[in-house]
């Protein structure tokens, strides 16, 4: 999946009043920090992993969370 795909299903779970959350997922894709699933992940998968991230302050530890939860086998 493209990852302007993949952020525009991630736009839809970040409410508004969490744009610093959806900020931070843009920029750590951006810098690699993130990187996208290498199989699919069902919309259901995908809601559960930015809810759990939207539940915390963006800081370097929830964004690694969030990277395992997109790719486990990322080195974060």
């Amino acid at each position: 999946m493209p990852l302007s795909a993949l952020l525009a299903r991630i736009r839809r779970l970040v409410p508004r009043t969490k744009e610093q959350h959806y900020d931070e997922i843009v920029r750590n894709f951006s810098v690699g920090a993130l990187r996208p699933p290498p199989t699919p992940m069902s919309d259901s998968e995908l809601a559960r992993a930015i809810a759990e991230f939207l539940n915390a302050t963006p800081s370097t530890e929830t964004v690694a969370k969030l990277g395992r939860r997109l790719d486990p086998s990322s080195p974060l």
